[in-house]
């Protein structure tokens, strides 16, 4: 009786113990986004981890990219905000105006922020403070991608660096001759298709207006009227209008990846993230360009999803270490290689051969140093991408590019004065 009472006694104190061990661990829950390639390599980034933090669990939070803001907003109106999350660069001044993050310095390996490229500081910091809010291992470029066998068919030259980019000129008269190609139903893929709940229209097509002198929102003033609506953006829409008028891009109806799926368009204005899926099935054929250059400059955009400890954050010490792991992990490194993903470390930059000198989207790269154009850093973003998006879908179908251009100015100007202009980005 005595023994079997040590051997229970024995147990239950075993079972306390597990108990105990169980409430001692630290939990880090992380909302991220991505297609299900990159969602498993989360999961098993986080196995690892756990393994060699033993005292920490990760609790995996996903949200469909498309609505993925949606899904932060109602974390945020049910007070439950992630400790890590995974943002789109051009919201990192609207979630840090709103109290949202945490400075990320203080938490992550010194080794990465010594690491960042300075595109990647950009993207990360905080235009009023200075300070560093969110880090990733990427950042991200637009280039102009050509089918080789159309081009030399019309006689296009192959631009191979941004100083050599197609002009305008020459980019609408190449349009016009791959018109006419047999074999070519459309000139261009801009990816329309990808619609106004992503982020694809402002990111992509916001180099354009650079390129024609002119912006979303004047970036000293903050004000959008007299810049969206002035006369070079105005052209800059009536322009692409016209090329949607003449049949020269794919259409929303016929979706995306027209380019490479039976190579119905001769050029794809395609994010860098599209190379690895269109040249595995193209080989030799694709050419890789720089964006063409409408006006007086050449123009790019940059800024991608990027990695932020909440102020909601109970435990930054062990998001910091989860954050700084999976920016080290080599099995992360190497998916992201081969998503042909645009380096925002000088070292995965080093391990990535397709953006070194000479690599197919060495162009991309020299974009980002040269060109690259970041969205506005300012908290009135979601205004000024909501409004500027449904502006070009409308001039896209026809609407007059001067009237729907004002009415986005006027809409992103009314959100901030209702905002008393976002102090302290009206100098206040």
């Amino acid at each position: 009786m005595g023994n079997r009472l040590l051997a229970l006694l024995t147990a239950s104190a075993a079972l306390v113990a597990l108990a105990t061990a169980a409430d001692a661990k630290t939990v880090i829950t992380v909302m991220h986004q991505g297609d299900p390639g990159w969602v498993a390599l989360y999961g098993d980034v986080a196995k690892r981890f756990e393994a060699a933090n033993p005292d920490i669990d990760v609790q995996l939070n996903y949200a469909p990219h498309d609505a993925y803001n949606e899904k932060f907003s109602a974390a945020v109106m049910s007070k439950q905000l992630p400790d890590i999350m995974e943002l789109d660069a051009p919201f990192l001044a609207n979630y840090v105006w709103s109290g949202y993050l945490k400075p990320v310095a203080p938490y992550v390996d010194k080794d990465l922020l010594d690491d960042m490229t300075a595109s990647n500081i950009s993207q990360g910091t905080y235009p009023i403070d200075k300070k560093l809010y969110a880090i990733g291992l990427t950042d991200s470029s637009v280039v102009l991608y050509g089918n080789k066998t159309y081009l030399e068919k019309i006689g296009a030259r192959i631009p191979k660096s941004v100083d050599d980019a197609w002009t305008r000129e020459e980019f609408e008269t190449n349009l016009e001759k791959l018109s006419k190609l047999e074999g070519v139903q459309w000139p261009i893929d801009t990816f329309r298709g990808y619609g106004i709940k992503t982020e694809w229209i402002t990111y992509a097509y916001e180099p354009i207006l650079a390129s024609f002198g002119c912006d979303l929102i004047d970036r000293t003033s903050w004000k959008s009227e007299g810049a969206l609506d002035s006369q070079p953006c105005v052209d800059a829409l009536t322009m692409m209008q016209k090329w949607v008028k003449n049949g020269w891009v794919v259409p929303n109806s016929s979706g995306t990846n027209q380019f490479y799926s039976g190579e119905k368009a001769a050029l794809a204005w395609g994010g860098h993230w599209f190379y690895a899926e269109a040249a595995a099935k193209m080989k030799d054929n694709i050419v890789v360009m720089p964006l063409p250059k409408f006006g007086a400059k050449s123009a790019s955009p940059n800024g991608t999803w990027i990695w932020a400890i909440t102020s909601g954050s109970k435990n930054p010490e062990a998001a910091g270490k989860w954050l700084s792991f999976l920016l080290k992990d080599k099995a992360y490194r190497e998916y992201a290689v081969s998503q042909s993903a645009d380096p925002g470390l000088k070292s995965f930059a080093a391990e990535s051969p397709l953006y070194a000198a000479g690599g197919p989207l060495a162009v991309a790269f020299e974009q980002a140093s040269k060109v690259a154009v970041p969205r506005p850093p300012h908290p009135a973003y979601p205004t000024i991408t909501s409004a500027f998006m449904q502006a070009v879908d409308q001039i896209f179908n026809g609407e007059d590019a001067k009237k729907m251009l004002t009415a986005a100015a006027q809409k992103i100007d009314e959100d901030i004065a209702d905002n008393d202009g976002y102090p302290p980005f009206d100098g206040k």
